[in-house]
């Protein structure tokens, strides 16, 4: 909480900006931010106190705009915000990560890890490893797959998610 008076340091709010750019970046790397998002994002950037020509221009795009010139402009933007743009293995790894929290927050319910293509994930460690090789590669055949029931396949789901999200992270923070 800030004290009365005193008014927000400019730089620790660019710093706050870039950081939330940058896990927009690995975000956008992963597939989980549509290029429609991205002028929403950049306004916020903005208010932030980023500030760059092209980051700008992004703010100014409606969401209908060409998805090439969004993603164009985004990726530009980050360069000169100094921001790289992540590989995708490792923006999916993150993404995995992420995916594991919301299932042991009750966000998300383990038949929906069957609904996108994380069984292809190219998972690197033990415990990335764990996780990925209990999802199926479609939520209608759980029980074929892994010869188990759902409610023993959700509770390993599970311990692996919690064994993943307790492990040290990975790379560059996402």
């Amino acid at each position: 909480m800030r004290a009365a008076g005193t008014t927000p340091d400019p730089e620790s709010s660019k710093r706050s900006g870039r950081t939330s750019l940058g896990e927009v970046a690995c975000r956008y790397r992963a597939d989980e931010i549509r290029p429609e998002d991205l002028p929403v994002i950049a306004t916020e950037a903005l208010v932030a106190g980023l500030d760059s020509p092209t980051l700008c221009e992004l703010a100014g795009l409606p969401r209908n705009a060409d998805a090439r010139d969004i993603r164009d402009a985004f990726e530009q933007a980050l360069s000169e915000a100094g921001i790289e743009l992540p590989d995708r293995g490792l923006a999916r790894r993150h993404a995995l990560r992420r995916l594991a929290a919301r299932l042991i927050d009750g966000e998300i319910a383990a038949a929906d890890l069957a609904m996108d293509d994380w069984w292809e994930t190219e998972a690197e460690t033990v415990e990335e490893r764990s996780l990925v090789s209990l999802i199926p590669q479609c939520g209608c055949c759980i029980e074929y797959t892994l010869g188990v029931d759902q409610r023993t396949w959700a509770a390993e789901l599970r311990i692996a998610a919690l064994v993943l999200t307790s492990s040290p992270s990975i790379g560059p923070g996402c």
